[in-house]
């Protein structure tokens, strides 16, 4: 039997207003992570591990940066068609911009014209994982399902933050009901303490989603969203299948972050996932070399640490350091440093994510903080250590009390 021909399609098009002020000027997916990424990277690099060469990604609000990275860093060789191509929202059916992601594929139906794919791999652009969606792929054309949903196992007791995905006693692969952040959910019959949540990636016979998103289309009382829309009317009528996460096996993985996951949705939950990536031993690994995460820094001088007199020490402990990064006679602990930060004598680091460009200046301190690209903590200036304080200078403080300073900043 021939290999399917398989489009994947990432959804890229949000506002992400619950990360603001980080996506004031970029949409969501184009904001950096973990150094020397952007959080699309993920879902890009785990497509292209899975050998899914095909790829658009839909893109709509503060799109610029977003399209300027793809366009630079995701190239693929022309030889043999293969392409990752910014698709940005066109008012190809009416004056009006996408509705949702049920909308926003129905809009660019003439992708999937022109490609023809037997499945499309549907999946968000905003999340921190490795999946290998060749096995899912195969998973979903086994079961028979016109669509599948990859579901990811979560404590019940946060059940109510989730989609749930509420499986068949008698069959666990089919999906019985879709239930919108439940209060009252069932636990797993393998697991009676956790539910399946949706990890928002979905496997889909072309012909059922194109059928789907156009019969939707015309619905006046639908938000014409993949999750709440299209996978309860495939639950509906039967032909709608899970696919738990946890059989994913992703070369290279670790026990320890065999199943990682993290939807980066709130301040503090990037921060949190930043931080997951530094440890001893990570929660997730981002030194997998058999199943790379691609991004495009290039040309960039290595990091360099200087000055190594008594109370004078440039130096960095359980942190991610950058290239380009400089780190001059300051102490950096348990932070992620990205390309082109530069600390100053006697200026501290700690427990914080720092974006491209920062420049932390001499006797300066910033601690359990985000500083967005290009910001100045000018000489002796504190950020962190007193959050009334930073809530009077106008800077966001995160219930778990994180500083998050705008980019282009000068912090005096």
């Amino acid at each position: 039997m021939a290999a399917p021909r398989v489009l994947a399609i990432v959804l890229a098009g949000g506002e992400g207003n619950r990360l603001m002020p980080l996506t004031a000027h970029r949409a969501k997916p184009a904001v950096p992570f973990g150094g020397i990424y952007r959080l699309v990277d993920f879902a890009l690099s785990n497509l292209v591990n899975s050998h899914y060469l095909h790829i658009v990604v839909l893109t709509q609000y503060k799109s610029h940066s977003l399209d300027r990275h793809i366009t630079k860093t995701w190239r693929m060789s022309s030889l043999l068609g293969n392409f990752v191509a910014p698709v940005p929202a066109q008012q190809r059916v009416g004056k009006h911009w996408y509705l949702g992601s049920a909308d926003a594929i129905y809009q660019c139906l003439n992708i999937i014209e022109d490609e023809r794919p037997d499945i499309v791999v549907v999946v968000g652009a905003d999340h921190v994982y490795r999946m290998d969606f060749s096995q899912m792929v195969d998973a979903h054309i086994a079961s028979g399902a016109e669509l599948t949903v990859a579901g990811i196992r979560q404590p019940i007791s946060m059940a109510d933050q989730f989609g749930v995905i509420d499986t068949d006693p008698e069959d666990p692969t089919k999906i019985r009901a879709f239930l919108e952040k439940p209060t009252d959910p069932v636990g797993l019959a393998d697991s009676p303490l956790e539910v399946l949540a949706s990890m928002g990636n979905y496997v889909i016979n072309a012909d059922a989603l194109v059928a789907a998103v156009t019969a939707d289309a015309t619905d006046p009382d639908s938000r014409h969203d993949m999750g709440g829309d299209i996978v309860p009317a495939f639950v509906a009528r039967g032909t709608a299948g899970v696919y738990d996460f946890i059989r994913n096996d992703v070369p290279g993985s670790t026990d320890r972050d065999r199943d990682y996951w993290r939807d980066v949705g709130t301040l503090d939950a990037y921060y949190d996932a930043n931080k997951d990536l530094i440890s001893i031993t990570p929660v997730f690994n981002l030194y997998n070399d058999e199943w790379p995460l691609h991004t495009g820094y290039v040309g960039l001088p290595p990091a360099k640490f200087v000055h190594s007199g008594q109370g004078r020490l440039g130096h960095a402990a359980d942190s991610l350091v950058s290239p380009g990064v400089i780190i001059s006679g300051a102490t950096v602990v348990g932070s992620v440093l990205s390309p082109g930060v530069y600390l100053h004598s006697w200026s501290s680091v700690s427990d914080s994510v720092l974006m491209d460009g920062v420049q932390v200046e001499r006797h300066a301190q910033v601690h359990r903080a985000i500083l967005d690209k290009n910001v100045i903590v000018t000489e002796r200036a504190r950020i962190g250590l007193d959050p009334a304080q930073d809530r009077a200078r106008g800077f966001t403080v995160t219930e778990s009390g994180i500083t998050v300073v705008p980019k282009g900043t000068i912090v005096e």
